[in-house]
Protein backbone atom coordinates (compact mmCIF):
# COMPACT_ATOMS: atom_id res chain seq x y z
CA UNK A 1 0.00 0.00 0.00
CA UNK A 2 2.62 2.47 0.73
CA UNK A 3 4.43 1.99 -2.43
CA UNK A 4 1.10 2.54 -4.54
CA UNK A 5 0.97 5.66 -2.19
CA UNK A 6 4.28 6.96 -2.68
CA UNK A 7 5.99 5.10 -5.40
CA UNK A 8 9.30 7.46 -4.75
CA UNK A 9 8.86 7.53 -1.48
CA UNK A 10 8.12 11.03 0.67
CA UNK A 11 9.60 14.52 0.07
CA UNK A 12 12.27 14.59 2.39
CA UNK A 13 15.37 16.93 2.08
CA UNK A 14 17.96 17.92 4.95
CA UNK A 15 20.68 20.09 4.73
CA UNK A 16 21.84 23.05 2.58
CA UNK A 17 20.07 23.19 -0.28
CA UNK A 18 22.60 24.67 -2.90
CA UNK A 19 22.57 26.04 -6.82
CA UNK A 20 22.88 22.67 -7.82
CA UNK A 21 19.98 21.43 -6.00
CA UNK A 22 18.23 24.02 -7.10
CA UNK A 23 19.23 23.96 -10.74
CA UNK A 24 18.41 20.14 -10.79
CA UNK A 25 14.90 20.63 -8.90
CA UNK A 26 13.61 23.01 -11.63
CA UNK A 27 15.05 20.84 -14.35
CA UNK A 28 12.62 18.22 -13.26
CA UNK A 29 9.94 20.54 -13.21
CA UNK A 30 11.01 21.97 -16.57
CA UNK A 31 10.71 18.26 -17.84
CA UNK A 32 7.03 16.98 -15.91
CA UNK A 33 5.07 18.41 -18.76
CA UNK A 34 6.42 16.29 -21.61
CA UNK A 35 7.25 12.78 -19.13
CA UNK A 36 3.33 13.31 -18.15
CA UNK A 37 2.29 13.40 -21.84
CA UNK A 38 4.38 10.76 -22.23
CA UNK A 39 3.04 8.57 -19.83
CA UNK A 40 -0.50 9.22 -20.87
CA UNK A 41 -0.25 9.35 -24.88
CA UNK A 42 -1.88 6.38 -25.80
CA UNK A 43 -3.94 5.32 -23.15
CA UNK A 44 -7.70 5.06 -23.60
CA UNK A 45 -10.64 6.20 -22.11
CA UNK A 46 -10.96 3.03 -19.85
CA UNK A 47 -7.54 3.10 -18.91
CA UNK A 48 -7.81 7.21 -18.17
CA UNK A 49 -10.10 5.74 -15.88
CA UNK A 50 -8.68 3.28 -13.74
CA UNK A 51 -7.20 4.23 -10.52
CA UNK A 52 -4.05 4.02 -9.68
CA UNK A 53 -4.67 2.28 -6.28
CA UNK A 54 -7.35 1.07 -4.15
CA UNK A 55 -9.49 3.86 -3.56
CA UNK A 56 -6.68 6.03 -5.41
CA UNK A 57 -7.96 8.52 -8.39
CA UNK A 58 -8.40 7.59 -11.57
CA UNK A 59 -4.80 8.62 -14.51
CA UNK A 60 -7.41 11.22 -15.78
CA UNK A 61 -7.88 12.86 -12.14
CA UNK A 62 -3.96 12.63 -11.55
CA UNK A 63 -3.22 14.46 -14.46
CA UNK A 64 -6.35 17.22 -13.65
CA UNK A 65 -4.61 17.16 -10.59
CA UNK A 66 -1.15 18.04 -11.10
CA UNK A 67 -2.42 20.64 -12.98
CA UNK A 68 -4.67 22.06 -9.50
CA UNK A 69 -1.73 21.84 -7.66
CA UNK A 70 0.87 23.05 -9.71
CA UNK A 71 -1.45 26.53 -10.82
CA UNK A 72 -1.88 26.84 -6.96
CA UNK A 73 1.91 26.25 -6.39
CA UNK A 74 3.07 29.15 -9.01
CA UNK A 75 0.17 31.51 -7.39
CA UNK A 76 1.95 30.50 -4.14
CA UNK A 77 5.40 31.17 -5.75
CA UNK A 78 4.62 34.44 -6.55
CA UNK A 79 2.77 35.22 -3.34
CA UNK A 80 5.85 34.80 -1.20
CA UNK A 81 8.21 36.73 -3.91
CA UNK A 82 5.87 39.71 -3.81
CA UNK A 83 4.99 39.75 -0.38
CA UNK A 84 6.26 39.51 3.00
CA UNK A 85 5.46 35.86 4.25
CA UNK A 86 1.83 35.94 2.79
CA UNK A 87 -0.49 33.19 4.46
CA UNK A 88 -1.91 31.38 1.78
CA UNK A 89 -4.87 29.08 1.42
CA UNK A 90 -4.87 25.62 0.97
CA UNK A 91 -7.09 23.77 -0.99
CA UNK A 92 -9.50 20.75 -0.80
CA UNK A 93 -7.39 18.58 -3.20
CA UNK A 94 -9.93 15.77 -2.79
CA UNK A 95 -12.61 17.87 -3.11
CA UNK A 96 -11.30 19.61 -6.35
CA UNK A 97 -10.30 16.18 -7.86
CA UNK A 98 -14.55 15.31 -7.87
CA UNK A 99 -15.54 18.11 -9.88
CA UNK A 100 -16.81 17.71 -13.56
CA UNK A 101 -13.44 19.98 -15.24
CA UNK A 102 -11.54 16.78 -13.51
CA UNK A 103 -13.17 14.79 -16.18
CA UNK A 104 -12.31 16.57 -19.01
CA UNK A 105 -9.82 15.55 -21.86
CA UNK A 106 -6.45 14.89 -20.20
CA UNK A 107 -5.19 17.29 -23.50
CA UNK A 108 -6.20 20.04 -21.84
CA UNK A 109 -4.15 19.79 -18.04
CA UNK A 110 -1.58 18.41 -20.00
CA UNK A 111 -1.83 21.78 -22.61
CA UNK A 112 -1.97 23.85 -19.13
CA UNK A 113 0.84 22.63 -17.78
CA UNK A 114 2.97 23.06 -20.97
CA UNK A 115 2.31 26.96 -21.21
CA UNK A 116 2.17 27.29 -16.98
CA UNK A 117 5.66 25.54 -16.13
CA UNK A 118 7.55 27.43 -19.43
CA UNK A 119 6.44 30.49 -17.25
CA UNK A 120 7.41 28.80 -13.73
CA UNK A 121 10.63 27.67 -14.84
CA UNK A 122 11.56 30.92 -16.21
CA UNK A 123 10.61 32.69 -12.94
CA UNK A 124 12.81 30.06 -11.10
CA UNK A 125 15.55 30.54 -13.07
CA UNK A 126 15.90 33.99 -12.34
CA UNK A 127 15.73 34.15 -8.53
CA UNK A 128 17.95 35.23 -6.20
CA UNK A 129 19.87 33.85 -3.30
CA UNK A 130 17.88 36.20 -0.69
CA UNK A 131 14.66 35.49 -3.09
CA UNK A 132 14.91 31.57 -2.42
CA UNK A 133 15.07 32.53 1.10
CA UNK A 134 11.17 34.18 1.39
CA UNK A 135 8.81 32.49 3.05
CA UNK A 136 5.09 31.79 2.64
CA UNK A 137 3.16 30.36 5.72
CA UNK A 138 0.99 27.63 5.12
CA UNK A 139 -1.57 26.96 8.05
CA UNK A 140 -1.27 23.56 7.66
CA UNK A 141 2.86 22.96 7.15
CA UNK A 142 4.02 26.42 8.86
CA UNK A 143 6.93 28.03 7.07
CA UNK A 144 7.77 27.09 4.07
CA UNK A 145 11.03 28.91 1.90
CA UNK A 146 10.86 29.05 -1.90
CA UNK A 147 13.60 27.19 -2.14
CA UNK A 148 12.35 24.25 -0.19
CA UNK A 149 9.07 24.92 -2.34
CA UNK A 150 10.77 24.37 -5.42
CA UNK A 151 11.76 20.52 -3.95
CA UNK A 152 8.66 20.15 -3.03
CA UNK A 153 7.08 20.21 -6.88
CA UNK A 154 9.51 18.68 -8.31
CA UNK A 155 8.80 16.09 -6.19
CA UNK A 156 5.54 16.28 -6.45
CA UNK A 157 5.26 15.80 -10.50
CA UNK A 158 7.42 13.21 -10.02
CA UNK A 159 5.64 11.51 -7.33
CA UNK A 160 2.21 11.75 -9.45
CA UNK A 161 4.39 10.69 -13.06
CA UNK A 162 5.03 7.49 -10.98
CA UNK A 163 1.45 6.93 -10.29
CA UNK A 164 1.19 6.77 -13.91
CA UNK A 165 4.00 5.12 -14.84
CA UNK A 166 3.81 2.26 -12.38
CA UNK A 167 -0.03 1.65 -12.73
CA UNK A 168 1.36 1.54 -16.68
CA UNK A 169 4.29 -1.07 -15.24
CA UNK A 170 1.50 -3.81 -13.26
CA UNK A 171 -1.09 -3.62 -15.40
CA UNK A 172 1.54 -4.31 -19.01
CA UNK A 173 0.24 -1.30 -20.55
Amino acid sequence: MMEANYPIGKFQFEGQITKSIIENWINDIEKLPVLLRDAVFDLNDDQLDTPYRLEGWTVRQVVHHVADSHLNAYARFKLALTEDKPIIKPYEQERWAELPDSALPVIISLSLLDALHKRWVTLLRTLTTSELEKTFIHPESGEVSVGKNIGIYAWHGQHHLAHITSLRNRKGW
